[in-house]
């Protein structure tokens, strides 16, 4: 239904559910030299369900969009501006 609600209003962009955080893995480059680490980052930290790119006019509306998500009742979304290069 949400998904539904943000394309009909024409603001959906893009947007894929992720695979288990197991699967995932963080990089890091220090002195030159590249490290990798398998899982999650921090592993008490919430991880990353899916993620929706949505056309929001101002913080108002990504609050708005945010708010009505199912993944905020009971849990949180995280909403990140995206910088456009």
């Amino acid at each position: 239904k949400y998904l539904d609600e943000v394309k009909a209003a024409g603001a959906f962009k893009d947007g894929d559910p992720c695979q288990p955080s197991a699967a995932g893995f963080s990089v890091s480059v220090r002195d030159g030299r590249t490290k990798t680490s398998d899982g999650p980052m921090h592993a008490q930290s919430p991880w990353l369900n899916g993620y929706f790119v949505l056309d929001c006019k101002d913080r108002a509306e990504a609050e708005a969009w945010a708010a009505k998500n199912p993944a905020a009742h009971g849990g949180t979304v995280e909403v990140h501006p995206i910088l456009s290069l």
